[in-house]
This record gives structure tokens, C-alpha cells and sequence, in this order.
């Protein structure tokens, strides 16, 4: 067991555990932020996808010990009243079925207009690819998409 200092949703936490636990866990298990889901464990459909310093990451794959001295946003810190351009654009566009991969799939989404503000239709399909939706509201997530361009 190790300790590591986080900066996660702009607040600081501090967690005891071992070096290689994943983030996943550590979001889930030690801080009780389980907005993040546990889908595959592989890096393979995109539950769990947060901020990593920015940029969309798989938090099953990221050992704690590389978390630390790092910015890491969960959909809990994407905006505290749900108003967030992607987020409401969800909820226009009725895209969550099941809802299980609804957080990954906004923050994927958010990381892509944050870096790309008017993406093409290839250009969401390409950088969504990895996020899996068992509800295959894939059109609607597209059309959700590009409505928060138009906000963001």
C-alpha cells in the first residue's frame, strides 16, 4: 500500500492503496464517484472513459500510481447541475436507453469538442468507435454530438 495525493473534479484527495489498483477502483471502490462504470476491464468499451489531464482515458487501465500530480475529471466533475452542452444535448437527442454506458460515451464526447469544436460525421464515428452501446443508440449519440457543437 501506497499513499497518492489526486486532483480529481478540482478537489484534492488522498487514498491508501496499492500502487497498481486501477483508477476505476479507486473512483469507485475509495471515493464512491461511481459514475464511472466497470464495463470490460480491457480498455475495449469505454465505460470508464474520464479526463485524464483532458483527454479521454480508459480508468480501467490506468494504475493509481501514474493518477497522481494529474487533472482527472469523472462525469461527476463534468458540471455540478447536469448543464453541460453535451449533456443536455443527450437528453434533447433521447439518447440514453439502458444508460449504463451514458457516462463514458459523454465524456469521450466532451473530450473530442473540446479538441475538435465542429467535427465531421467520420471524424465522431472514428473517435466514438471505442465506446460500446449495447442499446445501439449510436444515430442518436452522432445527432447529440453535433448539436453540442453548435453550443460549446
Amino acid at each position: 500500500m501506497a499513499q497518492f495525493d489526486l486532483n480529481i473534479n478540482g478537489k484534492k484527495h488522498s487514498v491508501d492503496v496499492d500502487p497498481e489498483t486501477p483508477l476505476l477502483w479507486v473512483l469507485r471502490d475509495n471515493l464512491k464517484l461511481v459514475g464511472t462504470k466497470y464495463g470490460c476491464g480491457i480498455a475495449q468499451c469505454g465505460a470508464c472513459t474520464v479526463h485524464f489531464n483532458g483527454s479521454a482515458v480508459r480508468s480501467c487501465q490506468v494504475p493509481i500510481s501514474a493518477a497522481q500530480k494529474n487533472e482527472i475529471t469523472t462525469i461527476e466533475g463534468l458540471s455540478e447541475s447536469g448543464d453541460h452542452p453535451v449533456q443536455k444535448a443527450w437528453l434533447e437527442h433521447d439518447v440514453p436507453q439502458c444508460g449504463y454506458c451514458q457516462a463514458g460515451q459523454i465524456m469521450a464526447a466532451t473530450a473530442l469538442l473540446k479538441n475538435n469544436p465542429s467535427p465531421s460525421d467520420a471524424e465522431i464515428e472514428d473517435v466514438m468507435n471505442g465506446n460500446i452501446c449495447r442499446c445501439g443508440t449510436y444515430n442518436r449519440i452522432k445527432a447529440a454530438i453535433k448539436s453540442a457543437s453548435q453550443t460549446v
